[in-house]
């Protein structure tokens, strides 16, 4: 049975907002067999209650960072996207991400983001 290796790393996505957010992966690398299900962290900080959470994902050979899921913070439910789904605990301020059915074509260096979504007054016009 193959064997698909998931390279984690966790960046920090600059956005217009404030820059007090950090985003954290606990785990550097991770082997599963193809078919299991792999299961990856992701755990972040912001002082903001509107934002938005992202996994991506960049093909071994170093290609595009392709998005893979989204997760609003305003949303109860879990985010799904075809085989992978989000463990999204917004009191823990941890969100998972959950590939079932591996497929050698997962792996890839998988990214946790964060965006804050801040709305901007438009300046009065005078």
């Amino acid at each position: 049975i193959p064997v698909l290796t998931i390279l984690v790393f966790s960046p920090l996505f600059p956005t217009e907002a404030s820059m007090a957010q950090t985003v954290t992966q606990s785990q550097p690398e991770m082997s599963v067999q193809e078919a299991e299900t792999a299961t990856l962290d992701c755990t972040y900080d912001t002082r903001e209650s509107n934002y938005y959470l992202y996994w991506y994902k960049q093909t071994a050979s170093g290609g595009q960072m392709i998005p893979i899921i989204r997760q609003e913070a305003y949303k109860q439910e879990n985010a799904t996207e075809d085989r992978f789904s989000v463990n999204f605990q917004k009191a823990a301020k941890s969100l998972g991400l959950k590939i079932s059915d591996s497929q050698l074509g997962d792996a890839a260096v998988y990214f946790c983001a964060l965006q804050e979504h801040t709305v901007r007054q438009a300046p009065g016009r005078g």
